[in-house]
């Protein structure tokens, strides 16, 4: 008896300091090192002032109930640095200036895209991550830093799913929330920085509401990682955006039922000149502006409510109350429109070769042209890009995206709505239905629709839109149009050298190998580096310190397509084979396109 006492003692000691290493990890992440920049530089593509705008207005975002003031004041688990330091965000892959300061709007002195908003009738100042954090890249090169506003984020903002390598900001984020709440002596440092000669009077209320903070962070990582729902590791510089937004507003809001496996991550793509662009979204779903930019927003972590106090769903003008802040939304829209492409900064990643560039131009003129020069239409007096959305049979990439957006249906029965409602809602699918709406069966692209369209209408009045000014809040009076199609956009290549890596998954590291036959591109290679190749025009790919390994044999991550090699054109295959002078002479003229030095060519 007294054996079987002591292995069962010895059993329970080595199942708790399994269980202590296993949550060290979980809570010790293994992060990068950050080098700061020698200096950073920012390109002409816009004044310092729509810089500033941009990487700061709010969007209505709020991150599980967290507030901006808890953020900052945050420690790490294991130590009293503070989780919000800029050096320690840097290692996630987020955005500093080594020279920045505390600013009025950016009182914690964080990140680009980490800004704070209040919601009304509130005290409560929220932590809001707006687009600016996903669409803002980096490049380094001889420790000199090139800002990419507009561009490709590298960061690793979604995952919620705990995992030993602990690499993630959201997982790292839990891990200090927990560790303050549960720590006696870090809550007593953090509730006195917070509440100073307050404290006696609201300690216990901060610790109710920093709890229910935590318990759904708690909640959602419990949801995503026993259900399987992300499967493919997101890794740096990508989320499933329409997955996690489905999962968000259909599952967790509506119903388990709705939930699907969400496993095609997908880059974030550059915004310059998309408001030229008659589609957007990779798969050339979207139509409206602030349509697009509410599901962004929603994706983020606004509020939305579809039941009252009661779970009754809401009806009429109740439908649906949000945190999204549609005039800053138009603000930042608004910004965006005067935000230039890069141009190749030849002081700091090289001299353009201006004779091989112009032969570059001829074999652009032949081999990309018919995909990536859109038309452009005159549409009530503004011009109009009409890009061209290449079947998935015909461009051979990764089908994952498309497939799940064309193929995932969500019950949303229990909102209750009625279908001569929904005809009345300035929605418009393409192709128009010739059936009514089966909303048992409804796609992730029309539920998010109506959605939309509802929380639109809410925010407007809210915000106190009149009927004048919505066509320009709308964005050019348009419908909140939606197709869907197994299919992928062609953009403009302007400003292309700085949006590495590339396809819509990001599973080719560099251009030359995106020009070159998918047996020449890397099976693997590590991401997470800001460092860049610019002869290759990419990030560099070499193993580093806790580097995250992209592996393109995983579902959602396939690097097939996109071809340029001998064989019959479909499948992929989508040009002849160039050779390596060729790759070279038209990386060259990539560099230029769209820029300054591009009418300098002989």
């Amino acid at each position: 008896m007294h054996l079987l006492l002591r292995l069962l003692g010895l059993i329970a000691v080595l199942l708790g300091l399994g269980l202590a290493v296993a949550l060290y990890y979980i809570a010790n992440p293994k992060l990068p090192v950050y080098t700061p920049a020698q200096q950073v530089h920012y390109l002409e593509q816009w004044s310092a002032a729509d810089r500033q705008t941009y990487y700061f207005t709010p969007q209505g975002t709020q991150v599980k109930g967290l507030r901006y003031d808890w953020f900052t004041a945050l420690e790490l688990p294991f130590s009293q640095e503070r989780f919000a330091a800029p050096e320690y965000m840097a290692r996630f892959g987020f955005l500093i200036d080594p020279a920045q300061n505390a600013t009025a709007n950016n009182p914690g002195n964080l990140p680009v895209g980490f800004a704070r908003h209040q919601n009304p009738g509130s005290q409560d100042q929220f932590l809001d991550i707006t687009c600016a954090a996903c669409h803002t890249g980096e490049l380094r090169f001889n420790g000199q830093a090139v800002r990419i506003d507009g561009g490709s984020a590298q960061h690793v903002l979604p995952s919620s799913v705990p995992t030993l390598r602990g690499g993630s900001f959201g997982q790292a984020l839990v891990a200090s929330l927990a560790s303050t709440y549960y720590n006696p002596w870090k809550f007593e440092r953090f509730a006195r920085n917070l509440l100073g000669s307050d404290y006696d009077a609201r300690h216990q209320t901060l610790r109710e509401d920093f709890k229910s903070s935590l318990d759904t962070f708690l909640k959602v990582a419990w949801n995503d990682t026993h259900r399987g729902l992300y499967p493919t590791e997101e890794g740096p510089g990508r989320t499933d955006a329409f997955g996690r937004i489905a999962n968000a507003s259909f599952a967790d809001a509506i119903s388990p039922d709705n939930y699907r496996v969400a496993n095609a991550p997908v880059d974030y793509p550059q915004l310059w000149d998309m408001w030229t662009f008659d589609w957007v979204q990779w798969t050339g779903s979207a139509q409206q502006p602030m349509a697009r930019n509410i599901g962004e927003a929603l994706g983020v972590g606004a509020t939305l409510n579809f039941f009252d106090a009661n779970g009754q769903p809401l009806k009429g003008d109740a439908r649906y109350p949000s945190s999204v802040r549609v005039r800053d939304l138009r603000l930042i829209e608004e910004t965006l429109k005067r935000l230039k492409p890069p141009a190749w900064p030849e002081e700091l990643l090289g001299s353009v070769d201006k004779t091989l560039a112009t032969k570059g131009r001829a074999l652009f003129a032949e081999n990309c042209a018919s995909c990536h020069v859109p038309r452009v239409k005159q549409v009530d007096g503004r011009a109009v890009q009409q890009l061209n959305l290449l079947p998935v049979a015909a461009i051979g990439t990764d089908p994952t995206a498309a497939n799940n957006i064309a193929d995932h249906r969500f019950d949303l029965t229990a909102l209750q709505w009625d279908p001569a409602e929904l005809a009345k809602l300035d929605v418009q699918l393409h192709p128009k239905p010739t059936e009514p709406l089966d909303l048992s069966k409804l796609s992730v692209a029309k539920g998010l629709a109506y959605v939309t369209a509802f929380v639109e209408h809410h925010a407007y009045r809210s915000a106190n839109v009149t009927p004048a000014e919505r066509p320009d809040m709308d964005g050019f009076g348009l419908p909140i149009g939606v197709q869907e199609l197994r299919a992928y956009k062609a953009r403009p290549l302007a400003g292309v050298w700085a949006t590495a890596p590339f396809l819509h998954n990001g599973s080719v590291p560099s251009i030359y190998q995106l020009l070159s036959p998918q047996d020449e591109r890397p099976t693997t290679f590590y991401k997470g580096t800001f460092e860049y190749d610019p002869k290759h025009l990419g990030y560099r790919t070499e193993a580093f310190g806790n580097g995250f390994v992209f592996d393109t044999r995983i579902t959602g991550n396939h690097n097939s397509g996109h071809e340029f090699r001998a064989g019959e054109r479909g499948n992929g295959v989508i040009g002849r084979l160039l050779q390596p002078e060729e790759r070279w002479a038209l990386l060259e003229y990539l560099k230029v396109l769209g820029g300054p030095l591009e009418a300098q060519l002989p």
